[in-house]
């Protein structure tokens, strides 16, 4: 079993709450990928291509408890996730250190800033600030559009939301300051197009 920093308990296809208790959580895949898969796929054909080397975090997780059922095999009973994760991505490309979060939502006309954590907004700031590249991957599902969505507005949402501010990010706001990523066929999700397209912006 595989315990989070709080102490409550994972379960496959469960999440667990801030009260520990579990919620299914909606599986997606027979819709087609989710955001995370696509990811995984651009970033192993941006590799591939020699364009990018860019990877998906491990979560650090501490062993507990493990049972050997025989010599040539171990079966992890518990473990827990020692830390909170920072931002899914990051690696180089043409240069840059890149970091970045995918997150998915199904409203239409906003991104709840609940769908992000403090600790990841305070990971991304440390990233600029140092001069590297550091945005989110937003896939508004219904319009089925994604977006490459600049870190310094998110940041600014983020602390406009601590001083009473709007707890969302607009759909609007989005479109007209994010970059649209283009859709192909190879890799389904060719964000680095819009990544360039940032970068292309930087001072």
């Amino acid at each position: 079993m595989i315990h989070y920093p709080n102490g409550s308990s994972f379960q496959q296809g469960k999440l667990a709450t801030k009260k520990g208790a579990v919620k299914p959580v909606t599986n997606y895949g027979k819709r087609g990928m989710t955001l995370e898969e696509e990811l995984n796929q651009a970033n192993q054909y941006y590799q591939t291509k020699g364009l990018a080397v860019i990877h998906k975090k491990p979560t650090p997780v501490k062993i507990v408890n493990v049972n050997y059922p025989a010599r040539s095999a171990a079966k992890i009973t518990e473990a827990y996730f020692s830390q909170a994760s920072t931002t899914d991505y990051n690696g180089i490309y043409r240069g840059h250190y890149v970091d970045f979060d995918a997150k998915e939502t199904k409203n239409k006309t906003s991104i709840p800033l609940d769908n992000f954590h403090e600790h990841q907004i305070a990971h991304l700031k440390a990233i600029t600030e140092q001069g590297g590249i550091g945005f989110v991957v937003i896939r508004f599902v219904v319009q089925d559009e994604v977006f490459v969505y600049p870190a310094n507005r998110l940041i600014a949402y983020w602390q406009n939301k601590a001083t009473g501010g709007r707890k969302s990010i607009p759909y609007a706001e989005i479109h007209d300051h994010g970059f649209r990523v283009p859709t192909q066929l190879n890799p389904t999700v060719p964000y680095l197009a819009a990544v360039d397209q940032l970068i292309a912006q930087l001072p």
